[in-house]
């Protein structure tokens, strides 16, 4: 993980690989940002020109570098595109400036130590340039030459190293704001980059056993209580979706549930992740050119895991607890078949008409145990449906709910930590088209509006009274594209950041 400091030093005296400045895209060419005048004296105030000379625009996530001034102990000066103008008050919005931030860690990679001269107008922009460093820097390279030997093993074929050292410029040490700014940074970017490396984790090395085994060490760790329950537990219990998601596999499923309390906590949210360690569809195989990138398809499960270790971390007033519902969805002869029927553990009976249809299985029995301890709301996360990808994109998550305004609370978390999302409807109408002569219920309806029916169909699990959202993170999950601001290819996180803002907005009494 890159370390991260405040200083209140000059840029020009800092001993660095580079300094960062901002630069917005102005009527005329680029401006330079507040944060960096010392630089811009330096150059005699002809910084704007300069850049504009050699191609920048000032551009969201343009990256521009020239050699330091003379005097400067940094031999280079790194300008990253803002985007527009500041805003009336002269400062930047604070996803802009995360975005920033985390293309400027990305473009230093290879580097020792760079010093962010980047606007800090207020507390907000201290942790936001802060995340947003430290989760442009993330890489993955477990499975390089030489396995965690990542510096050493990056530099041999070729690659580099993530950025080592961010400073700070302008954040004050001795500030108290200041410092829990950047603490809650560093809690929620360690942990959402844990989640990213869970992610990207192979299949081969991750299955449901291994996912709750790690699930465990955290706990010890930041004093969370996680109980497991093996397949044994999970067959004497009832729980009918996991246990027939998991039947074709040779790798065992697992409900992992991990409990954060605190003392003085009033609320109590109840988080649940899909945890499909590997998805192939089972017998609905899915076809060539869909499977390679499913390892991805427990990004609900991470989320929800890095979620309540950073509620942890961060000693929020809250009960939080957060179910993981793991499987693998494999073929074989052992496999659950379309057309089976599959007794949940609410002891609704669900036809499985596609196997492929598998995370809202798993969910089921997951949101229905969560319900028994009847939390002040719940919030499942899924890379559901592919249908949400259609409607949404690849960067924009939806957000169903029982209840309008939770969902507009978990809207407007999601909004105030940078995460695209929006709002979807539950149709009552399309309830129907799961109704089965057989069942209680169908685990498919009607084609169009699939993301929809899914969550009609979780809807279905949720204890009576007890207000839901439900997130399908299936389109910003995993990065199949080139990185992009503090976004890397790959596993990305996604939903993290809003769990641990309603968490927060939990603490404070203010759900919606």
């Amino acid at each position: 993980m890159t370390a991260l400091t405040l200083s209140t030093a000059a840029a020009s005296g800092l001993r660095a690989d580079a300094i960062v400045v901002g630069v917005a895209k102005g009527a005329k060419g680029p401006v330079v940002a507040p944060g960096a005048e010392t630089v811009d004296k330096a150059y005699d105030g002809r910084l704007a020109g300069l850049l504009e000379t050699l191609g920048a625009s000032g551009a969201e996530g343009e990256v521009t570098k020239l050699p330091a001034p003379s005097g400067f102990k940094a031999p280079l000066v790194v300008a990253v595109g803002l985007g527009a103008e500041p805003d009336k008050d002269g400062s930047f919005g604070a996803e802009t400036l995360r975005r920033a931030a985390g293309a400027a860690a990305r473009a230093l990679a290879g580097s020792k130590k760079a010093a962010f001269a980047l606007p800090l107008a207020d507390t907000d922009a201290v942790g936001a340039v802060a995340e947003g460093a430290l989760l442009g820097a993330y890489s993955f390279d477990t499975y390089k030459e030489n396995g965690r030997q990542a510096k050493d093993a990056a530099k041999a074929k070729g690659g580099k190293a993530p950025l080592a050292e961010v400073a700070l410029l302008g954040a004050k040490p001795r500030d108290r704001a200041h410092k829990a700014a950047v603490e809650r940074a560093v809690a929620v970017a360690e942990e959402l980059n844990r989640a990213r490396d869970l992610i990207n984790t192979p299949p081969n090395d991750l299955d449901p056993a291994a996912f709750a085994a790690i699930a465990q060490g955290a706990g010890k760790e930041h004093g969370i209580k996680v109980t497991v329950l093996d397949e044994k537990a999970l067959a004497k219990g009832g729980y009918g979706g996991i246990l027939g998601v998991g039947a074709g596999s040779a790798a065992t499923p697992r409900l992992v549930q991990l409990t954060y309390t605190h003392a003085k906590a009033t609320k109590h949210l109840a988080f649940v992740g899909k945890g499909i360690t590997y998805d192939s569809g089972g017998i609905s195989l899915k076809p060539a050119g869909h499977n390679e990138t499913m390892k991805c398809d427990m990004s609900g499960a991470a989320a929800v895991f890095a979620a309540v270790v950073a509620a942890a971390r961060l000693g929020l007033e809250v009960n939080v607890t957060g179910w993981l519902a793991l499987a693998e969805n494999m073929p074989s002869g052992t496999a659950t078949r379309p057309g089976d029927v599959l007794r949940m553990y609410s002891g609704k009976t669900v036809e499985v008409l596609n196997t492929d249809a598998e995370g809202r299985l798993v969910l089921a029995d997951a949101l229905a145990k969560a319900s028994e301890d009847a939390p002040d709301a719940i919030v499942d996360v899924a890379t559901l449906t592919g249908a949400m990808m259609l409607a949404l994109g690849n960067r924009t998550f939806g957000i169903m709910a029982n209840d309008d305004a939770f969902r507009a609370a978990v809207h407007e978390a999601a909004e105030e930590v940078g995460e695209a999302a929006w709002p979807m409807p539950l149709p009552d109408h399309l309830r129907k088209g799961m109704d089965s002569p057989t069942a209680d219920i169908a685990n498919m309806g009607e084609r169009y509006g699939g993301g929809l029916v899914a969550g009609l169909f979780l809807k279905e699990f949720v204890g009576e009274g007890i207000t839901w959202a439900h997130l399908d993170i299936a389109g910003p999950a995993y990065n199949e594209g080139g990185p992009f601001g503090y976004t890397p290819k790959g596993g990305t996180g996604s939903a993290v950041r809003t769990l641990v803002r309603l968490a927060e907005r939990a603490a404070a009494g203010d759900l919606g």
